[in-house]
């Protein structure tokens, strides 16, 4: 899509159905990291994971390739001990059961935010406020605080489907809106923290798994900043042409 954008080739309305079809991507690929962050995996998450066709994100970049090569390799080798090897590694590293002289690798902004290394910090009141102001909510029941990165994937998922609704909606001012709500929370909410998050979990982790979907998650987090700088600017350009 950032080729047709540049190059200025396609259609108004062809554009608008590629960025729709991409937001629709890009919300099935938070929702999933949502899911991996969240809990251990269930034996038929990691048999939906292992039976995935990514040929759809083959062209991401060479980081998220790594990684799945990474995930899709240890997979294929997976038995009657997988789940076991994976939630043991999972609860190591991202539920705080273990720790690298006295750090956690614990998926919390917070943590990796504040000089004391703990949670809701500054970093929990600011997203905790983004939510309400967007008018975004935790579901009943889940005790995890706001700044958890399983919700904050489930925040750009809502904004990822705004997005393409106020597209589908012929609103592009209200699209350029949430594409610039959900970039700015990409870049100051997730890869402002993740890189110290993604060494401290690598000293802790122990499965090729964990640590492919480590690279796949930056990768994409990478990819995806790019496609929201080229959905704003086609945005842009056309609100500045009417």
């Amino acid at each position: 899509m950032e080729e047709q954008l540049r190059d200025g080739q396609a259609p108004d309305a062809d554009i608008t159905e590629e960025m729709i079809a991409a937001c629709r991507g890009r919300a099935a690929f938070y929702d999933m990291l949502a899911a991996i962050y969240f809990r251990p995996l269930s034996v038929e998450q990691i048999e939906n994971i292992a039976e995935t066709d990514w040929s759809e994100y083959a062209d991401v970049n060479e980081l998220f390739a790594d990684g799945l090569n990474d995930m899709s390799r240890y997979l294929r080798k997976r038995n009657s001990g997988t789940r076991q090897e994976l939630a043991v590694d999972f609860t190591s590293a991202f539920a705080g059961t273990s720790s690298w002289k006295g750090r956690y690798a614990v998926p919390y902004e917070s943590v990796h935010t504040s000089d004391e290394g703990l949670m809701f910090q500054d970093a929990y009141h600011e997203v905790f406020q983004l939510y309400k102001a967007n008018h975004v909510a935790k579901a009943e029941g889940y005790d995890f605080p706001h700044d958890h990165l399983s919700f904050m994937c489930e925040f750009l998922v809502v904004v990822s489907d705004r997005i393409a609704a106020a597209l589908k909606a012929g609103d592009d001012a209200e699209a350029l809106r949430q594409v610039r709500l959900s970039r700015a929370f990409l870049a100051d909410h997730i890869l402002s923290w993740f890189d110290r998050f993604q060494e401290l979990a690598l000293l802790l982790l122990e499965t090729r798994f964990y640590r492919g979907v480590l690279k796949v998650s930056k990768g994409f987090f990478q990819e995806d900043a790019a496609l929201l700088d080229s959905m704003a600017v086609e945005l842009e350009q056309r609100l500045g042409e009417r």
